[in-house]
């Protein structure tokens, strides 16, 4: 079995990512004085964001030492509602006071191609030209198993690179800017945060059931290295495992 942690309720489930949060970023900041953290979007990350650059929590990580990324973006205009970095921004930056120049947002005021290829070589800058793996990424599941933008049945699913993408994604009627499956899994650290019994069929599948593939089921592309990869899920997420 993979690595999963099951807690009562999302709140429980929440203050654990927290925890491990806090201690990929001191983990990192001693190993290689920084630390590089790839958020999610959707609305299951926004309690973990919320706690993060609460009392609690704005102390015991060296914030100014951190720098944001996204694993995925929607392509719409900066500001737009609907954007990750917005909902990141409103919930974590703000509150923080984390100045822009630690925060790699998407630029979608080009063609999506080249938003996707301009944020990885932005990123690759950043990791000066060595490879590019992230300290912590941080991802969600939808009902459709999919993470990050890896949807089902999308030609980013067979990316071999490890980048950045846009993809159409007909079931929203949107491109989106996504990591490759590649990139994710380079990653020191990987935690999924899944919550809610509407995941739990989506979970079963990631999870436990053989039949089907990666390209029905995209979250399976993501490593089983128990040593890095972690699932945090509450009772209602796990109940059919």
């Amino acid at each position: 079995m993979k690595n999963l942690k099951i807690f009562d309720s999302s709140d429980d489930l929440i203050n654990a990512l927290a925890e491990a949060v806090r201690d990929a970023s001191k983990e990192a900041i001693d190993a290689h004085g920084q630390f590089n953290f790839v958020l999610s979007g959707g609305g299951s990350p926004r309690k973990l964001y919320a706690l993060l650059s609460s009392e609690t929590y704005k102390n015991q990580i060296e914030w100014d030492k951190t720098w944001f990324f996204f694993g995925d973006e929607r392509f719409v205009p900066d500001g737009d509602s609907q954007r990750n970095s917005l909902m990141a921004k409103q919930s974590l930056f703000e509150p923080l006071k984390i100045p822009e120049a630690r925060i790699f947002k998407v630029d979608t005021s080009v063609s999506p191609e080249a938003a996707a290829q301009s944020y990885s070589q932005t990123i690759a800058a950043h990791f000066r030209k060595t490879p590019i793996e992230f300290d912590f990424v941080l991802l969600g599941l939808g009902d459709d198993a999919h993470t990050a933008s890896l949807f089902p049945n999308t030609d980013v699913l067979k990316a071999t690179e490890a980048t950045f993408k846009s993809v159409f994604v007909k079931e929203v009627d949107m491109y989106r800017i996504t990591m490759t499956a590649p990139l994710i899994n380079r990653a020191r650290k990987i935690a999924f945060l899944v919550f809610g019994e509407s995941k739990s069929e989506a979970v079963y599948q990631v999870l436990k059931e053989k039949t089907g593939s990666a390209a029905q089921y995209p979250a399976r592309l993501i490593s089983t290295d128990e040593n890095r990869v972690v699932w945090y899920l509450d009772a209602a997420a796990a109940s059919r495992l």
